[in-house]
């Protein structure tokens, strides 16, 4: 494997959450980009088929690293199987994340505990890591995938809305922080996608899954892709979604979160 990633010379790109949703998405558009791949994900079995797959599919060297983000030296643990194999990391995609669904005061408080250190702390920790790295060699990419939820705050969905919150605002200080570097970070602001995600969070008959026409991932992953490659801050797929990324600016944040908590309850 390591051979395979030296010789082949080709950029290497990392995701996380690599084994569903838009994370699966990203990872078939850099595997048709002729990225070599470590794919990151807790589902060893999807993992597996996808290795077995995608060298002869594409002409790739792939490395699976089999790692649950909400424990919390799993991202140190992957920094160090990535340098022990000695593959350098191009770009990085932090793209795991989960959220759940409830009043705060009801839902449980190990599984916030667990999408905190996923969405946020791991995050964080794999992009201190990788980009130390990135900064040294002058080169590098970074793609952080945040929401529209990043926006406003998100009753029934308190604390998921604030990790993308958090996502959002980090990824815009580095970049920031990043110019002149020769690395760039990208945010991806996705609305609502149609996966399993929502099916997972218990939000499937909410009002806003029931009557949103939802973009799909695999197109949400391809504008992710080509404003990364664009050297974009921020990339919000569609029109409405934009629209009402900025629109929030206006509205009291009173109104605007009763209009959220309207939009979040189940559709009768």
């Amino acid at each position: 494997m390591n051979s395979d990633f030296e010789i082949q010379h080709r950029e290497t790109a990392l995701i996380t959450g690599a084994a569903s949703g838009i994370g699966y998405e990203l990872m078939q558009i850099f595997a048709q980009n002729q990225y070599n791949l470590v794919l990151v994900d807790r589902n060893q079995q999807t993992l597996s088929k996808i290795a077995d797959e995608l060298p002869n599919k594409f002409g790739i060297s792939v490395k699976t690293i089999v790692k649950d983000l909400s424990v919390p030296l799993a991202a140190k643990e992957i920094f160090t199987e990535v340098n022990q194999s000695s593959i350098k990391i191009d770009v990085l995609v932090n793209n795991a994340g989960f959220g759940n669904y409830g009043l705060f005061n009801e839902t449980d408080l190990n599984a916030e505990l667990e999408m905190m250190q996923v969405n946020m702390v791991s995050l964080t920790h794999l992009t201190k890591l990788f980009l130390k790295q990135m900064v040294k060699q002058g080169k590098g990419k970074i793609l952080n995938v945040a929401s529209t939820a990043a926006f406003q705050p998100g009753p029934l969905m308190a604390v998921y809305f604030a990790t993308k919150a958090y996502i959002f605002s980090f990824s815009q200080a580095i970049a920031n922080e990043l110019e002149g570097t020769g690395v760039t970070v990208t945010v991806l602001c996705p609305g609502p996608t149609a996966s399993a995600f929502h099916h997972r969070t218990g939000m499937s008959d909410s009002k806003l899954v029931k009557s949103k026409n939802m973009m799909d991932a695999q197109t949400v992953a391809e504008i992710g892709y080509r404003g990364l490659m664009a050297n974009k801050t921020t990339v919000i797929p569609g029109l409405q979604n934009r629209i009402l990324a900025e629109s929030v600016r206006f509205i009291p944040r009173d109104l605007l979160t009763k209009i959220v908590r309207t939009t979040q309850e189940v559709k009768e």
